[in-house]
């Protein structure tokens, strides 16, 4: 693809997004991105094309093309980040013949699931990637219940993109709990961050000679497999009682709010509490009170505010500073 680097040669240097902090430029070596297409191209087993629906400005678009790239191909471009559609990734992709397959983030496979041509489009496809944030388990559901090839993948900019494929490691690469945070090694890590050795003396310690990928992520083992548990920073003290904001939002999706996001705020008296942004409107108090229920009065929201669009960035992820600031102007004075 013309204005992209030859990815397996040369690898790339990728900002993350910054939803929640400081944006950093992760270094990734051609060797980590060959790393990473070949554990890929292992799992899948079958060389096929790439539909690229995700922008090139983020690892796992960029593990498209270095995956097609692999088997000597080029990805066949659907249109991604804002401006992806449904119907549009169905024209992509409907001309397609043998294998194919292709990542998406959540967001993405939901709007396929909710049309028709889209929806066509998948169930011909050989593997459906699915990551760059918690996917809804009704969302997992109801894709496998239509028989849709969905693996959910676990990893992030500084593993040169998934590197557990449903919870297990592919490749060389593993996965281990320190002090309840999920580290992760192997071929495909980066090589650091750019003009930055303090941050990235952190974020990658030597243990007993084993370089590591240290994450921002909760975790544990399960039969040999990883279960994330949320971010680090999803964790707040409310009235002295910490409340994790992954699971706030599964209680909210549960009491029928699917697309909520919940973010931490200030409150008088409590430190932080937990609030929320969604596009459905349902009785406030109703939603506040089955959350108290099932994670105690610590996780109930400080506020429940209803936009006609959950801000993102171009990955599909909250766009969380965008939605603090949404919450922060709703406030009263």
């Amino acid at each position: 693809m013309s204005g992209l680097p030859d990815l397996l040669r040369d690898g790339a240097i990728v900002e993350t997004s910054g939803s929640t902090g400081r944006p950093k430029r992760v270094v990734l070596s051609g060797a980590a991105f060959r790393a990473s297409a070949e554990a890929a191209a292992a799992e899948l087993g079958e060389p096929g094309d790439w539909v690229l629906a995700l922008p090139t400005s983020y690892v796992a678009g960029l593990n498209v093309v270095a995956r097609a790239a692999h088997w000597g191909r080029e990805p066949v471009v659907a249109v991604g980040g804002p401006a992806f559609s449904a119907l549009g990734f169905a024209a992509v992709a409907g001309g397609l013949e043998g294998p194919w397959y292709t990542s998406l983030v959540p967001v993405q496979l939901q709007r396929l699931l909710d049309s028709v041509p889209g929806l066509d489009a998948l169930r011909r496809c050989s593997r459906i990637l699915l990551g760059g944030q918690a996917a809804d388990p009704g969302l997992l559901l109801r894709a496998r219940q239509e028989g849709l090839p969905v693996t959910v993948t676990y990893g992030a900019t500084e593993t040169c993109g998934g590197v557990l494929w449903d919870g297990r490691p592919i490749g060389d690469a593993a996965f281990a709990i320190l002090d309840g945070v999920v580290h992760l090694r192997g071929s495909s890590l980066a090589d650091g961050y750019r003009d930055d050795p303090e941050r990235t003396a952190e974020a990658f310690p030597v243990l007993d000679g084993v370089r590591w990928h240290r994450t921002a992520d909760a975790g544990e083992a399960r039969d040999g497999r990883l279960v994330v548990l949320g971010r680090l920073d999803d964790v707040i003290v409310s009235g002295g009682v910490k409340v994790v904001l992954a699971e706030v939002e599964a209680a909210a999706r549960d009491a029928g709010l699917d697309d909520a996001v919940a973010v931490a705020v200030d409150r008088e008296g409590w430190g932080q509490a937990p609030a929320i942004v969604t596009v459905r409107r349902l009785d406030e108090e109703a939603v506040r009170a089955a959350i108290g229920a099932r994670l105690g009065p610590a996780a109930r929201p400080a506020a429940v505010l209803v936009v006609d669009a959950v801000p993102r960035l171009a990955s599909g992820k909250p766009d969380r500073a965008a939605i603090m600031a949404l919450l922060a102007d709703s406030a009263p004075r």
